[in-house]
């Protein structure tokens, strides 16, 4: 199934075995979360199958594929399923051959971990804007309170092309998906004013993996629309 096709929602038949040689990532097509795992699969060459889900209207078999009831969730061949994005993307890294995007070196690993740990700080101040424009708020506040974290973690960022070295790795690809949405937040302008991931996102915007799974800022935008009405219809904008 294309990573394009239409969610699945209460009422659909559960999905049959995992096509042989694949991995199966239930996912939606909006989710940074599940862009995160998205992005690993496509860096590592991995043969899979993309499952949509309707995170608002969830298929009643769904909880028993993913405990949390969110995406994404990774399915094997023997049945095994793991789940959260960052446990999913380790797992792949490990699991399947070809560029490892963890460093190998125990320090850098973690160094990467931490500058992640920062990273949440950024997401949920960005959330924080994104529901204050749902419900009607004046954005001001959640905005000053985003830069600021943002400048934060500016500050702990490597004076490298990328957010671990010299090349891409898995940091990049945990920390992008957000950045790809800073339009959909409102809070592009902001990052003017953060030079050194300004020049970040310029280099990111021009990697493969990036670029092949873009989303346009129309399908963001009306994806945004939709989702803060509550309308289920949102998981499937532009398709």
């Amino acid at each position: 199934m294309p990573a394009s096709a239409k969610s699945l929602q209460k009422g659909s038949a559960v999905p049959g075995p995992v096509p042989t040689g694949h991995i199966r990532v239930y996912s939606m097509r909006f989710c940074p979360f599940a862009q995160r795992t998205r992005l690993v699969l496509e860096a590592k060459g991995i043969k899979h199958e993309t499952i949509n889900v309707n995170l608002l209207n969830k298929p009643e078999w769904f909880l028993e594929k993913a405990p949390l009831g969110l995406v994404p969730v990774l399915e094997t061949e023997k049945g095994q399923v793991i789940y959260e994005s960052p446990v999913t993307c380790d797992y792949l890294d490990e699991a399947y051959p070809g560029k490892k995007l963890n460093p190998v070196d125990p320090y850098e690993k973690a160094k990467q971990k931490m500058l992640l740990e920062h990273f949440s700080k950024v997401v949920a101040s960005m959330y924080k804007v994104f529901m204050a424009r749902k419900s009607g708020e004046d954005l001001v506040a959640p905005k000053a309170a985003f830069k600021e974290q943002l400048l934060k973690f500016e500050q702990l960022v490597p004076d490298t092309q990328f957010l671990g070295g010299d090349s891409v790795s898995m940091v990049d690809y945990m920390v992008w998906p957000w950045f790809e949405r800073l339009a959909m937040f409102r809070v592009k302008e902001i990052l003017n004013e953060a030079a050194k991931l300004k020049k970040w996102v310029e280099a990111m915007m021009q990697d493969s993996v990036v670029k092949a799974l873009l989303t346009s800022s129309e399908n963001y935008e009306g994806f945004a629309k939709l989702y803060m009405e509550g309308n289920p219809e949102c998981a499937d904008f532009g398709l």
